[in-house]
């Protein structure tokens, strides 16, 4: 196995406002309007008050800020890793590392690579990094707690378990290595994102962060996967998160990466001072637009269907545009539910930790707020973020708009040019049997039915909805 085999797989860490769904029953009658029945499925997520910050400094320190301040020593593996052509235009030794990786100082200033949040909110499409992509192609299946022994060989041969070195990989080495033995996936292309802050919880006390040995609380065991929304779509969310869990102050939701490395609550201040900064610049991304020709007649037809069938939940774009921030119940949206029911059942020990943990506190409080159904998401850019549902389970958006066309078994080449532009999503092929390397939508958590909510479009109509989503 050579250095950056081994280095990447030890550091990979819903056209209206609610007003227009609001009207109750009486005023239906009063008014001798039909009654809606899918008001009762849809809920709407209030905005939390989110503090200001500074967007180009928000970026710096996400791809230079030491919020993972442990890593691997810079000096053993930092001019082996390859780049990108510096595709983030970073300086000094940054300059020649791969985006999702960070040259930073470790706490006792000892210069280290750690993983940054671009280990799952980066990507490449047709061969350009997209930053705030989801990361699609990530690879969970194995175990790999014995690259840790790897690891421990090169720094000990080189420096020594009492050096500076040492003490500063230790904190990546202790939650790497028990994320090593607890993680994993059935598939390929999937995200554990919302696993890994379970597990590390359950390794660390909740009023200081400090990490004990013995789990504070029952460890994480079923492993819901996930598709990394992307990032643009922050600046119209009341919530974070495909089911909406996240309520609160963003800034101190997404520095929960912290947890990997944090040594106490005092350094998760620290770097919870940066990350108001940090979602400002999440909030100036704009989605990537789509690079082929458009057919402009066709895609004005497309709007028309998608007024009708997709605007109340998903909501409106162009000149005036409009997110209803809606929460579809698992009733109405029938999508695989193990992710937002985990919440409530293997995951609730962690909702617990939080609700008492360092998280909560005032001023800036962020919750973990279960809920029992997903949030429709925003639709800006949504040509580039296959795959698609929440877990990632169906390849194309084509099949998202016809699901008794949704292939149970499918696999694709990971090459991120391998992509159908329009069918919007990747070019697959419909396997008879699923692996590692097979998306298998018979798995608990990796379901591709529901939201068959345009399965009764034409053809025509399909083609001409696609086309109007090219554009937005």
């Amino acid at each position: 196995m050579n250095i950056k085999t081994f280095t990447y797989l030890l550091l990979g860490a819903f056209f209206a406002i609610m007003v227009s769904i609001s009207c109750n029953k009486d005023k239906d009658k009063d008014n001798n309007t039909p009654e809606d029945t899918l008001a009762q499925y849809l809920t709407y997520i209030p905005p939390s008050n989110q503090r200001i910050g500074d967007a180009q400094a928000g970026r710096d320190y996400l791809i230079y800020g030491n919020y993972i301040a442990s890593g691997i020593p810079y000096s053993l593996v930092g001019a082996l890793l390859p780049g990108d052509g510096n595709s983030l235009g970073r300086t000094g030794d940054n300059a020649t590392l791969p985006p999702g990786f960070s040259a930073v100082d470790a706490i006792n200033g000892v210069r280290v690579v750690a993983p940054n949040c671009l280990q799952c909110h980066g990507e490449y499409l047709n061969g350009q990094f997209v930053m705030g992509l989801g990361n699609n192609s990530a690879d969970y299946t194995g175990n790999q707690s014995g690259l840790i022994a790897i690891a421990d060989l090169l720094i000990t041969n080189n420096f020594g378990q009492n050096s500076p070195q040492w003490q500063a990989y230790l904190p990546f080495r202790t939650s790497t290595l028990k994320l090593s033995q607890i993680l994993k996936a059935e598939v390929r292309g999937i995200n554990l994102a919302n696993n890994v802050f379970a597990i590390l919880a359950a390794y660390r006390n909740p009023d200081n962060f400090v990490w004990t040995d013995d789990p504070v609380m029952p460890v994480l065991e079923k492993m819901a996967p996930m598709d990394v929304p992307a990032w643009w779509h922050t600046k119209k969310k009341n919530a974070l998160y495909c089911n909406g869990l996240g309520e609160g102050d963003f800034a101190r939701l997404i520095m929960a990466a912290n947890l990997l490395t944090v040594s106490d609550t005092a350094e998760a201040r620290q770097v919870d001072s940066h990350f108001p900064d940090v979602v400002a610049y999440l909030q100036s991304l704009q989605p990537p637009p789509y690079p082929q020709t458009i057919d402009q007649t066709l895609a004005q037809q497309g709007k028309q269907l998608f007024t009708a069938t997709c605007a109340r939940c998903h909501g409106t774009y162009g000149d005036t545009e409009t997110y209803p921030n809606l929460l579809v119940d698992l009733d109405l949206i029938k999508t695989d539910p193990l992710l937002a029911e985990g919440y409530f059942n293997e995951a609730a020990a962690y909702v617990n930790w939080h609700s008492q943990s360092w998280f909560i506190n005032n001023p800036n409080a962020a919750h973990l707020v279960p809920k029992r159904g997903y949030m429709a998401p925003p639709l800006d850019g949504i040509w580039a973020t296959a795959p698609y549902f929440h877990n990632g389970s169906v390849p194309t958006i084509a099949d998202v708009l016809d699901s008794k066309n949704r292939p149970t078994y499918w696999k694709r080449t990971f090459d991120n040019t391998d992509y159908n532009y329009q069918k919007l999503g990747w070019n697959y092929t419909a396997e008879t049997a699923g692996n590692a390397q097979t998306y298998n939508t018979t798995l608990e958590g990796y379901g591709n039915g529901g939201h068959t909510f345009a399965d009764h479009l034409t053809p025509q109509e399909r083609t001409a909805l696609l086309e109007y989503l090219k554009t937005l």
